[in-house]
């Protein structure tokens, strides 16, 4: 019983309860964090219109550039955390947050640098059009101010989390959504200051988020930090970022393939009824819907990874399995329900966003797109698990490149092609074509990786 008392729980406490404890907080807390966008996206649609939805889809992969950055530190820093304290390596676990913070506040403000001085080329070549651009450039302009505060709110969320305080990670960005949405509502409804209103309530969510982050330092419960830890050396900097890597290039593919629907639709849209406005704004409106269930999906992975990386480090492989296993069970659930409310609710959703003129146009392409480009989400969703599963158990190389099979292998060039043949219909059908692909080759990798565990555990128990 002593000696139960003294372990961390992660090594012998029940599968299910565990992942609960650290998945639905996670999940909770990338929901609150999604809608920070999606809040925007309601406010602005139903006060400006679908041209103000198309700018926040334009603006949005700057976003997602930013979580690239902060999941490669964040994700890598609790993963590495979470192996060391798996092997009782306490100081190194301590220098590990220590040095992912700094690595936070340093990228953090190169980017929102960078995106101040470069947003309005980077603007046109995301696809905004003549009529989308001012709305756009107005809402980026703000909203890079809180880029730093993007990175530092969801890595000190990922490092209480594989600190064992799901609740803190949680109520952290819950804080920042809440302020978010009111501010969203009296500045945008009630003062009508328009896209710039929306802007300025996200970043002003943010920092409270952040600072709340922050508090959290002082009462770290396995490590003791200290001033010696809070350094950057390139070598910890490159071993925490190949961890996290799986995790940013994900999200680094989402914004490539984000630029490639836009500009593919900007294109094809031209030459069809809807025109160029219409799909781009339709589009952005679908792919947030679509981020709040890949919310989800990220904060199972977020609640897997800690116990994951905890009982590979301590050689509980049974443990590992069943994680995953659960995890999965778990996802499908969820995406199933997601994906029969797409299929059967498509236009309820999407009125929420508002129209705008040619309503009836409107309405006709954004149902469809919903209904095909998100027909295989269960998929998406497995292969979203598997991928970062290899990152938990210190194999980020993989993780990385398994990753990149839906987004960049499969995906964009199917967006390419299969538009030659079928016009805009063409890049609504690239993604279930691309989720199967891609499905199948994850599955492949799965397989061995539980076969080598099944090996390994035969291998210490004759030992």
């Amino acid at each position: 019983m002593e000696k139960t008392k003294n372990e961390n729980p992660l090594g012998y406490k029940k599968i299910s309860q565990l992942l609960a404890g650290f998945a639905i907080p996670s999940i909770i807390a990338m929901i609150v964090s999604s809608l920070y966008n999606v809040v925007d996206q309601i406010f602005i649609g139903q006060s400006v219109g679908y041209l103000g939805n198309a700018a926040t889809n334009v603006a949005f992969p700057l976003t997602t550039i930013c979580m690239a950055i902060t999941l490669t530190i964040s994700v890598g820093t609790a993963a590495r955390y979470s192996l060391y304290l798996g092997q009782k390596e306490n100081e190194k676990a301590a220098s590990t947050v220590g040095g992912g913070i700094c690595m936070m506040l340093l990228f953090g403000f190169v980017y929102a640098i960078l995106i101040s001085v470069f947003h309005e080329p980077l603007l046109r070549a995301f696809g905004a059009t003549d009529n989308v651009f001012p709305f756009a450039a107005e809402y980026t302009r703000i909203t890079a101010v809180g880029m730093p505060f993007i990175v530092i709110m969801n890595g000190l969320s990922n490092i209480s989390r594989a600190d064992g305080s799901p609740m803190y990670s949680m109520t952290s960005m819950i804080i920042g959504a809440v302020v978010n949405t009111v501010l969203d509502y009296i500045f945008v409804m009630v003062l009508n200051l328009g896209v710039g209103g929306a802007a300025w309530a996200t970043v002003i969510g943010q920092v409270v988020s952040a600072v709340y982050g922050l508090l959290y330092l002082r009462r770290i419960k396995r490590v003791k930090l200290e001033k010696k830890h809070f350094s950057l050396s390139f070598p910890q900097m490159g071993k925490t970022c190949l961890m996290g890597m799986s995790n940013g290039l994900t999200q680094l593919a989402i914004t490539v393939l984000q630029v490639v629907i836009n500009r593919s639709l900007v294109y094809y849209g031209g030459l069809s009824v809807y025109g160029q406005d219409i799909p781009l704004a339709a589009s952005g409106i679908v792919m947030k819907i679509n981020a709040i269930v890949l919310a989800v999906i990220i904060g199972i992975v977020q609640g897997m990874q800690p116990i994951v990386g905890f009982n590979y480090g301590a050689k509980k492989y049974d443990r590992v399995r069943s994680v995953y296993y659960l995890a999965i069970a778990s996802e499908l659930t969820i995406t199933c329900i997601g994906l029969a409310v797409f299929q059967i609710f498509p236009r309820q959703v999407l009125s929420i966003f508002g129209s705008g003129e040619n309503e009836a146009l409107y309405f006709e392409f954004a149902v469809l797109f919903m209904r095909i480009f998100l027909l295989l989400l269960p998929l998406t969703g497995v292969q979203m698990i598997s991928s970062n599963f290899f990152a938990a158990i210190g194999k980020p190389v993989r993780g990385a490149l398994l990753s990149l099979t839906r987004q960049v292998f499969f995906l964009i060039p199917l967006i390419l092609i299969l538009p030659l043949f079928f016009g805009i219909m063409g890049i609504m059908y690239a993604s279930p074509a691309a989720d199967v692909i891609s499905f199948i080759t994850v599955m492949i990798f799965i397989i061995r990786e539980m076969r080598l565990m099944k090996k390994m555990e035969g291998a210490e128990n004759e030992g």
